[in-house]
C-alpha cells in the first residue's frame, strides 16, 4: 500500500463528535419503535440532508409542522433542542487526531455534511476542530457528500491531491464516492479500527 500520504481529511459526525438524534428523541417519545417511524416518516433522512446542504431550518419546519401538524412539538425541537442530539466527542478518534496533529507529517482538514445553522455551534463546543487547517461544511458551500463537486471544493480550496490523502468516513455511501474521485479511504467503524487502519497508511 502506498506510503506517499501527506493529508488526512476526517469526517466529523459519526467520527469524531457522535451525533444521533435518537438521544433527543428518547426523551421526547415513549418507545424505540416510535422513534423510529418518526425518524422514517417524518424527520426523514432525507429532510436532514436538505438542511445539510443549506436550506434554511425555517423552511423544512415550516413544512413538515404543515404536513404532520400532530408532530409539530417533536420537529421544532429538530432545532431548538439540536444540541441534544449530539453525547460528546468519540474520544478516541480525537487523541487519533491529537496524535497526528503533533506529529507535524500531515496536513489535516475535515469535510462535514452540517447545517450552516448548527455547526457554529460545534466550533465553539469542540476545540478540536481548530486543530484542522481547513474544514469545509456542506451548509456553508451548499452542496453536500457523497456529491463529487463538494469534495472537489476541498481539493481545489486547499490544493490537494486525492491520491495523497486519506479520507476517513462512517457513511459508505461518501467512501464509495471518494474512491471514484482516486481518494484513499477508510470506512470508519471505531477508534481501535481507524488507528489500525492508519497504520497501514504509514500513518
Amino acid at each position: 500500500m502506498s506510503t506517499n500520504i501527506d493529508t488526512v481529511i476526517f469526517d466529523l459526525g459519526g467520527v469524531l463528535i457522535d451525533w444521533n438524534p435518537r438521544y433527543l428523541y428518547r426523551k421526547i417519545f415513549k418507545s424505540e419503535d416510535e422513534i423510529e417511524w418518526f425518524l422514517k416518516s417524518v424527520c426523514t433522512s432525507e429532510w436532514n440532508d436538505a438542511l445539510d446542504a443549506g436550506r434554511p431550518f425555517a423552511d423544512g419546519i415550516k413544512e413538515l409542522t404543515q404536513r404532520h401538524p400532530e408532530y409539530t412539538a417533536p420537529i421544532r425541537a429538530w432545532l431548538d433542542r439540536w444540541p441534544e442530539m449530539i453525547s460528546g466527542p468519540v474520544s478516541g478518534t480525537v487523541d487519533i487526531l491529537r496524535e497526528i496533529k503533533t506529529s507535524r507529517r500531515f496536513r489535516l482538514y475535515a469535510l462535514t455534511n452540517w447545517s450552516h445553522e448548527t455547526f457554529p455551534w460545534a466550533l465553539k463546543q469542540f476545540d478540536f476542530l481548530s486543530w484542522f487547517e481547513g474544514v469545509v461544511a456542506s451548509g456553508i458551500e451548499r452542496m453536500r457528500k457523497p456529491h463529487p463537486e463538494f469534495f472537489q471544493v476541498l481539493f481545489d480550496r486547499y490544493s490537494i491531491d486525492p491520491a495523497r490523502a486519506v479520507f476517513i468516513d462512517d457513511n459508505i455511501a461518501n467512501i464509495e464516492a471518494a474512491k471514484k474521485l482516486n481518494l484513499n479511504t477508510i470506512a470508519f467503524q471505531s477508534p481501535d479500527q481507524l488507528r489500525t487502519s492508519l497504520k497501514t497508511w504509514g500513518i
